[in-house]
């Protein structure tokens, strides 16, 4: 019932996810509303477990996890939580998933801190970037378990063998950087993972590392900017054409097909959702902006995840690496 088009979109997203064959959906909220909407996909066979409440957009994260017994987003936890579910996705209040989830799920072993992993559209492939937003301060050795997390991720869904992980930072040298950072790449050096060192901003889209490790502060800054770059780019090109000559209208439709194609390697509704890692769950984030494609692209997420067992793959990843023994090194 969360998301700026809920529950519509999220039904008709559902909806054709099952068609794809993606697995066995189960909708959570108000049972009345979405059979009606369930109506309108001609999609059977999609389970719906009635929730009387929903928690707000602009809920307080603490207030809402209070008050979630009965709440589309706290019975959807639960669902996992209890083995009903193998993942749960939601569009709604990202705080509030995020204090649900923590509290009813809790971390893997060895995981201080669960994150929001994003997956940027690069050059050369894509990138995962993580903090994008569940931890706006961070200490350095939750960086390394960030970076740990992010190459496991990198492996099991985006099939890199070895993954190269990154530091957010000022500069390439590694004397450059606040103490966090500078601190956190000393945790990385000795981190199961291979660590390449600083990355800058603008090298993230040029592949300098698979993994890029941030705080959600950072992160979620990185996120928005490049959403909102990637929508002026867009709006300038379009505007460029429609104010251009008969000769640029032409030349337009002759590269028409290669716009397209540009379009969606950038376009969000490809890639849907972000896992909050490190939770002994899966866990997918929908944007709140998330229309029926967005989702079914965040429920293909989290049917990765679990095909891929990337809960155990953390936890593996984890046990030998203790952060106590890097700060000792």
């Amino acid at each position: 019932m969360g998301g700026d088009h809920a529950p519509h979109e999220i039904v008709h997203g559902a909806a054709l996810a099952q068609r794809d064959g993606l697995g066995q959906m189960i909708l959570i909220g108000d049972e009345p509303r979405i059979a009606k909407i369930l109506v309108e996909t001609h999609v059977k066979g999609i389970d719906v477990v009635h929730a009387p409440n929903a928690i707000a957009m602009d809920a307080n994260p603490s207030q809402a996890l209070r008050n979630s017994d009965e709440t589309s987003l706290g019975m959807a936890v639960n669902l996992v939580r209890d083995g009903r579910a193998d993942a749960v996705v939601s569009a709604g209040n990202s705080g509030a998933f995020l204090a649900i989830a923590l509290v009813r799920l809790r971390t893997i072993a060895g995981i201080a801190r669960p994150a929001i992993a994003v997956v940027f559209p690069a050059k050369h492939g894509p990138v995962v970037v993580l903090d994008s937003g569940a931890n706006l301060d961070c200490r350095p050795e939750w960086l390394a378990q960030f970076g740990v997390m992010g190459s496991a991720y990198a492996k099991a869904v985006l099939g890199i063998p070895e993954p190269k992980v990154g530091i957010i930072s000022v500069g390439e040298e590694r004397v450059k950087g606040n103490a966090q950072v500078i601190e956190a790449a000393r945790f990385l050096d000795r981190a199961p993972v291979n660590f390449v060192g600083n990355v800058e901003g603008k090298d993230v889209f040029m592949n300098a590392a698979d993994v890029v490790v941030t705080d959600g502060f950072v992160g979620n800054v990185m996120l928005k900017l490049s959403e909102g770059a990637a929508q002026l780019i867009g709006d300038i090109v379009l505007g460029e054409i429609k104010s251009g000559s008969i000769f640029t209208k032409l030349g337009a439709l002759l590269v028409r097909p290669a716009l397209r194609r540009v379009r969606q390697k950038l376009n969000y509704d490809n890639y849907g959702g972000a896992p909050l890692l490190g939770l002994r769950g899966n866990c997918i984030v929908a944007h709140g902006r998330a229309n029926r494609r967005a989702i079914r692209s965040a429920i293909r997420a989290a049917v990765a995840e679990v095909r891929e067992d990337v809960v155990g793959r953390i936890g593996e990843s984890v046990v030998p690496f203790d952060v106590r023994d890097a700060r000792e090194a």
